[in-house]
């Protein structure tokens, strides 16, 4: 026990369970983040070529790693919550790397999330900043 007048230490973890839970409800947008009706940055055709392929595996909804066609490993992370708040309100949501690898190696900020009932597609080149449509 602490002497009156001490602070006493907070674990970690509560301090992270209460800030996600919190921003899990809320939702933080940087000042900076948009949404576009069109995909003209770069990466964009990297963006259509990974969603064609996710396409073809018919945009698999559990989370994991999947066979790429250059030999290598993608990754979907499985349902797409958009805390964000940017996509239109009310859809399902999955989302998917871009950029293939070595199985089991980190992520990169490359994301596409799918509309599971309209089938449209965004491109997020920054981990859900920004999102353009394909």
């Amino acid at each position: 026990m602490s002497a009156p007048g001490t602070p006493r230490s907070v674990p970690f973890a509560v301090v992270f369970a209460v800030i996600t839970f919190l921003t899990g409800l809320v939702g933080v947008v940087p000042a900076d983040a948009a949404v576009y009706s069109t995909c003209t940055v770069s990466r964009c055709a990297d963006a259509r070529s990974a969603s064609s392929t996710w396409a073809g595996k018919g945009y698999p909804t559990g989370g994991g790693w999947y066979s790429w066609p250059d030999g290598r490993y993608n990754y979907t992370g499985g349902q797409f919550y958009n805390r964000e708040g940017q996509l239109p309100a009310g859809a399902t949501y999955y989302e998917y790397d871009v950029y293939s690898r070595a199985r089991g190696a980190a992520r990169d900020a490359y994301r596409i999330v799918v509309n599971r009932s309209t089938g449209v597609v965004w491109f997020s080149p920054n981990h859900y900043t920004d999102f353009y449509r394909l």
